[in-house]
């Protein structure tokens, strides 16, 4: 699939906050003790393809030509040369990394990625990223339960809303995605597996 140039290398819709020239970035999110994985960071766990989880997503964005940041700070990652990117504030989930990532893109698209989506292909994420709706948030939509860890975001218009759930007492992501007006992206019949993720080590093993 071509990704059209507006939306790889910069949105452009006269009007809007999406101006021309600027680049879409994608967040990986490494955050989470991993308890259920015995604290071993789930980024480093290998794929199926013999690539860590982490080096399989900045693989496959690098040839997407998007660039990729780590959200959430931890030492094991320090030696994969990425920037990091620390959650803010600290304490309240993945929103307060999505709250750092949606800062660290400005007025650009930024895409969010959980680290621990072995499956995900390229295909679905070139269709995120193609996706011509206009609403601040697109995302897949599964069982009437969004996925916010594999969705695009228009930092400029989600950034207050994200700040100001922080600060409440409700740090859903989900809910995040309610408020904002989200626009579900249709999923293909094999999508639906790729948005596996890995929360224990019998998801591994079974893979």
């Amino acid at each position: 699939m071509n990704i059209p140039r507006e939306l790889a290398s910069g949105l452009s819709e006269p009007g809007s906050r999406r101006e021309a020239g600027l680049k879409a970035v994608a967040g990986v999110f490494v955050g989470g003790p991993g308890v259920r994985m015995g604290g071993r960071p789930k980024g480093l766990l290998r794929g199926p393809d013999g690539s860590t989880l982490v080096e399989r997503w900045r693989a496959m964005l690098a040839e997407l030509g998007v660039p990729v940041v780590l959200v959430g700070e931890a030492e094991a990652y320090e030696g994969l040369g990425l920037p990091m990117l620390k959650d803010e504030p600290p304490g309240v989930g993945p929103l307060g990394g999505l709250v750092a990532l949606l800062r660290h893109a400005g007025a650009a698209p930024a895409l969010a990625f959980a680290c621990d989506m072995p499956f995900v292909a390229r295909a679905l994420v070139e269709r995120l990223l193609a996706a011509p709706s206009d609403a601040p948030i697109v995302a897949p939509r599964r069982d009437a339960r969004w996925e916010p860890l594999c969705a695009r975001y228009d930092a400029a218009r989600v950034l207050p809303l994200a700040v100001a759930r922080a600060a409440s007492p409700y740090h859903s992501l989900k809910r995040l995605l309610d408020d904002a007006g989200a626009a579900a992206l249709p999923l293909l019949p094999h999508e639906d597996a790729e948005l596996r993720d890995w929360d224990s080590p019998s998801d591994v093993t079974a893979s």
